[in-house]
């Protein structure tokens, strides 16, 4: 997968991009990422990239020109005088970094993992000019509900979420299936050497040696943190009938500690 990012501050990205799993995946040839500073498009002898809005207003806005020059040099096929709809001459998705772009999820990520390639544009200040939502992106992406100062973290999150479901980029294969979110559950607890530490003990099934009995807590334990922690995913999960039956014990625990403190609103 090769990954275009666009971007007023390039220097944020090598910090990250070269460490850990991304490093590793790009030296595997599963990754490969360039970096552009839309800088380098703007005209003029000072290459403004920014000006106030229109009818007032705090903030700076991303100018439209040196955005469209650096995606119509590098993603698009041919160039033309026309207006055409640019979207559709576009090489690749090109994904702009918004808090009002649809929220991120493993799910999206997956959905991402199955292209050959991607852009990602990084906005800064008050946002870009509309009419670069309008004719030139493809998509939007939030990666939660807030705001942060530019879109350059935003794109490292997706970078990193993408890249580690390429195939070979963990290392063992299917090591991405059991994370959390992947099966729509949260993932249970790991444990490691040493197997007792200040008289904390790793569970015995854990050290058992027995896989079914360790893939069977491990599935309980998942549900169990479901459950506690983010209850809407069991609504949209697959669930089996084991599944079921545990989580009715979950509820009949819950129940039982309800009415220990006197809560118990039946």
């Amino acid at each position: 997968m090769h990954i275009d990012i666009f971007t007023l501050f390039p220097a944020m990205f090598p910090g990250y991009l070269n460490e850990s799993i991304l490093k590793r995946a790009q030296e595997m040839g599963k990754l490969s990422v360039a970096v552009h500073n839309i800088r380098d498009y703007a005209q003029g002898k000072h290459r403004v990239t920014d000006e106030p809005p229109f009818g007032g207003g705090g903030g700076m806005v991303l100018k439209p020109e040196p955005i469209f020059a650096a995606v119509e040099s590098l993603l698009i096929n041919h160039q033309s005088d026309k207006y055409e709809d640019l979207r559709l001459m576009i090489k690749s998705p090109l994904i702009l970094m918004s808090p009002q772009g649809r929220p991120f999820t493993q799910a999206i990520a997956q959905e991402l993992a199955q292209q050959e390639r991607l852009a990602l544009l990084c906005g800064r200040y008050e946002g870009v000019d509309e009419r670069v939502r309008q004719h030139l992106v493809t998509d939007e992406i939030s990666i939660g509900d807030y705001v942060l100062t530019g879109g350059e973290l935003a794109a490292m999150v997706v970078v990193d979420a993408v890249a580690r479901l390429l195939p070979g980029a963990l290392g063992a294969e299917g090591a991405a299936d059991c994370d959390s979110h992947a099966t729509g559950l949260l993932e249970g607890p790991h444990y490691t050497k040493p197997a007792v530490f200040r008289e904390w003990a790793v569970p015995d099934v854990l050290r058992s040696g027995h896989a079914a009995n360790i893939a069977r807590w491990r599935r309980e334990q998942a549900l169990r943190r479901t459950w506690q922690r983010r209850p809407d995913l069991l609504l949209t999960a697959v669930l089996t009938e084991t599944d079921k039956a545990y989580l009715a014990v979950l509820a009949e625990e819950e129940a039982g500690v309800l009415v220990e403190k006197g809560e118990d609103k039946s």
